[in-house]
């Protein structure tokens, strides 16, 4: 793996080749002791005003940004071309924030999120949002966050501020061991289905188990292990929404057909009387780098060889993560980018090619996986790869005016 393309790009690791070969056939937060009221949903809103033709091609998204003085982050951006609002919190919790032993743990509790809080109870949260119209509802774990959002005709924002609200500040008292059961079991299901028994599932928790030592954040699949999962204890789930689950660690963002006067005046109604909560502890972990090629071979009820090669590279927002974002969409951004073509069309010993950079807080991702055509091997994947990051890298070199540079970087 002799490429040195991504030293350019200021990463901070070498190179770890992954090959899967085909193989046999304390309490929780204080709020006041009443919550606003369950709002009175109003009329429909009028049509959404026609888009104005735009004065130049330069993206331009226009917002505001405020801070209560509980802390929430208010993000908000008006946009009237569809009579729809979407709304969408962040809790700067994820696994990075996770201790030895509680693998998965930011997951699970993502799932009691939808459990019920005291004013919403049981399923009532899913229920108020479809009864409402609502298009898109859902959450999300990743590494560093988890997040939870909707998209409803924009009279219903007070709803979804309402409701999410109620899970902000009132999710303990709803908070009981039949529900925490239940969720383990969902969540140790969703591993099953997702990981242990999906073709090459297992491969990407190994790809992290070898990049990062054993104890940090992100040695784990965001999912954990099924031991942790199952040892997590209510007192665990309550001490974990107390630490977390405050407006001092989230930001809303609501986005579409609103006004911005009346928006502030429900974000102060309905998040304004909770609470700041502890400060949040910093991220202590230091990823280490990675000093020499690891290679593994990963075993799988698969058919096809897989190669995964993957890269520890600068932290989200850092000098290299931007390089690293665009040389991923040039070397595997679609059936256009230098690896499909190279593989899939012109060699045709490839099915399939994707690159991508994970842009993460400890440390990003990048990662070339490239599945085997039937008849080929991963050692003719892998030479292929290097061949053409050998290439990219000598065209990346050229100047920077030069017409053989442009040529070499188009993806097309």
């Amino acid at each position: 793996m002799k490429s040195s393309f991504f030293n350019r790009l200021l990463l901070v690791g070498l190179f770890l080749a992954v090959a899967s070969v085909a193989v046999s056939g304390q309490n929780p937060v204080q709020n006041p002791a009443t919550a606003p009221a369950p709002p009175k949903i109003p009329a429909r809103s009028s049509p959404a005003k026609p888009a104005t033709a735009a004065a130049s091609t330069a993206i331009s998204i226009k917002f505001e940004k405020y801070t209560l003085p509980n802390g929430l982050v208010v993000i908000l951006s008006e946009d009237h071309r569809l009579p729809l609002v979407s709304t969408n919190i962040w809790y700067h919790v994820g696994p990075a924030n996770e201790l030895p032993g509680r693998t998965g743990f930011a997951h699970l509790f993502e799932h009691m999120m939808f459990e019920g809080s005291k004013h919403a109870p049981g399923n009532s949260h899913f229920r108020f949002l479809e009864a409402a119209g609502a298009s898109d509802l859902n959450g999300t774990t990743d590494f560093d966050r988890t997040n939870y959002f909707e998209t409803l005709p924009s009279n219903q924002l007070e709803l979804a501020l309402w409701l999410e609200s109620d899970r902000m500040g009132y999710l303990p008292d709803k908070l009981d061991q039949a529900n925490l059961t239940n969720q383990q079991d969902v969540v140790r299901n969703e591993r099953r289905q997702s990981i242990e028994n999906t073709p090459y599932g297992i491969v990407e928790e190994a790809v992290f188990h070898n990049i990062f030592p054993k104890g940090h954040p992100y040695y784990a699949d965001v999912m954990g292990s099924h031991a942790d999962i199952q040892a997590a204890k209510l007192e665990d789930v309550r001490n974990f929404f107390k630490l977390y689950y405050a407006p001092n660690n989230a930001s809303l963002a609501i986005v579409g057909d609103f006004d911005s006067a009346r928006a502030k005046q429900l974000v102060d109604k309905y998040f304004g009387p909770l609470r700041r909560g502890s400060p949040v502890p910093k991220i202590a972990t230091v990823t280490p780098p990675i000093t020499a090629e690891r290679r593994i071979v990963v075993h799988d009820q698969v058919e096809l060889p897989r190669v995964y090669m993957a890269w520890l590279t600068s932290p989200i927002f850092k000098p290299g993560d931007a390089d690293a974002d665009l040389a991923s969409s040039i070397l595997g951004g679609g059936k256009s980018s230098r690896l499909y073509k190279k593989l899939v069309y012109e060699k045709q010993i490839a099915l399939d090619v994707s690159v991508s950079q994970n842009s993460l807080t400890l440390g990003s991702i990048f990662e070339i996986v490239v599945t085997a055509r039937p008849g080929h091997t991963a050692a003719e994947m892998e030479k292929s790869i290097e061949e053409e990051l050998a290439a990219f890298e000598k065209a990346v070199r050229l100047p920077p005016n030069s017409n053989a540079r442009e040529m070499a970087l188009k993806p097309a």
